[in-house]
């Protein structure tokens, strides 16, 4: 057992040594650093300017203030949009399922708003929480530290992720962003641009369709038979060179399972796919046919 003063000491050498970890990454995407570095009662200014990432606060300690500026397209648009891009900006943070040691606020012209409490002794995992951004509006978080005896175990981390014109049917918390029309059918304009800027278009049929009750998530499970395009390996090949993967929704839009072919589409969201637009494949093929014979289709596809 160390005394006073050896520990004393022991927690200098390790400020010493968590200084060397409180760095950026290259591209400015992710933050790591010790509250142990940190002068009593400060609030240190971080920026990051890339479309996702992560922080990770070792020993929090005083406080944080993280501006998260992307370098998104001029033109970026949802797959429910129209063409043109609102200003808007939606962001999403994911806690990881330790985070222990400090508070998440969004600081909106001098406003704080919890968005992530300290969770030492919870049982269900962090939820993920989104927040829009409109044009113009500053926004940031600010992390404060929860004062803690013991130091050894907390570590405040997430992963963040910003979108251009993000529609409802991506958002996954109702507290902080609007789900109306989220379980609304795409009408033809918005299937055929769904399938030129989404993450990941595919065919294929519902297997099952699982429901979380807890998380108010809906799980489908899919087994595609056509990979147009795919962020990550969202459908990787099973038994017989069949693709299978997972497509979440939310809760509320009541999906069950159905027969017959789909074209899927939607975006990746933490690493997971979430539905865009789901028509039948039937119907995607009777409007991408039409507007290709009167020279509005949008981007090209490739036949079957």
């Amino acid at each position: 057992m160390l005394s006073g003063s050896g520990c004393a000491l022991w927690i200098v050498l390790l400020s010493h040594l968590e200084t060397a970890y409180a760095t950026y990454s290259e591209d400015q995407c992710s933050w790591m650093g010790s509250g142990l570095s940190q002068q009593p009662g400060s609030v240190e200014q971080i920026s990051l300017h890339c479309a996702e990432g992560s922080l990770d606060w070792l020993y929090p300690k005083g406080a944080l203030r993280l501006s998260l500026s992307p370098r998104l397209p001029s033109g970026a648009v949802g797959p429910g949009g129209a063409g043109r891009s609102s200003g808007l900006i939606t962001a999403c943070i994911k806690p990881e399922e330790t985070f222990w040691g400090a508070q998440i606020y969004l600081e909106r012209d001098g406003i704080l708003e919890l968005l992530v409490g300290d969770r030492p002794d919870s049982p269900q995992p962090p939820r993920v929480r989104c927040f829009s951004r409109p044009p113009g509006e500053k926004v940031a978080l600010f992390l404060q530290a929860t004062p803690h005896q013991d130091i050894s175990r907390r570590i405040a981390s997430f992963r963040y992720e910003l979108r251009g014109d993000w529609n409802a049917r991506l958002s996954l918390d109702s507290n902080t962003v609007h789900h109306e029309g989220a379980c609304r059918p795409c009408n033809d304009t918005e299937i055929l641009m769904a399938v030129c800027t989404s993450d990941f278009v595919v065919r294929g049929n519902i297997r099952s369709v699982l429901n979380d009750e807890d998380l108010r998530v809906s799980v489908i499970k899919v087994s595609a038979s056509r990979v147009y395009r795919q962020k990550y390996s969202l459908f990787p090949t099973g038994g017989r060179l069949t693709k299978a993967g997972e497509i979440r929704t939310l809760l509320q839009c009541g999906v069950k399972p159905g027969a017959g072919s789909f074209l899927f589409t939607g975006r990746v969201h933490f690493g997971e796919a979430w539905l865009g637009c789901a028509p039948r494949y039937k119907d995607f093929r009777r409007a991408y046919e039409e507007a290709r014979n009167t020279h509005e289709i949008p981007c090209e596809l490739a036949s079957d």
